[in-house]
């Protein structure tokens, strides 16, 4: 009788602790999930040519600005180029 209560539980014992080890090692691959950074397209201002993320962009007429000074200088632009020339 006791070399089965013994065998039961060590069996109970193993079976914790590879309960225990795997909720861990869900635990570890979730935090390393959740503080992965999410990828975002960049894209560039058509006035002064620096990449920013999409999200940030202004976008007007398939064009990106970084700002609304700039939205508004290339809006402006985009009719008055041939004339410098």
């Amino acid at each position: 009788m006791g070399k089965i209560l013994f065998w039961i539980l060590l069996g109970l014992g193993i079976y914790l602790l590879y309960r225990a080890s795997k909720r861990r090692n869900q635990r570890h691959a979730e935090d390393r999930r959740a503080s992965a950074p999410e990828v975002e397209d960049m894209v560039r201002c058509e006035v002064c040519q620096v990449n920013l993320p999409r999200s940030e962009a202004i976008l007007t007429h398939g064009h990106f600005y970084c700002c609304e000074a700039h939205r508004q200088r290339g809006e402006g632009s985009t009719g008055s180029n041939n004339h410098d020339q």
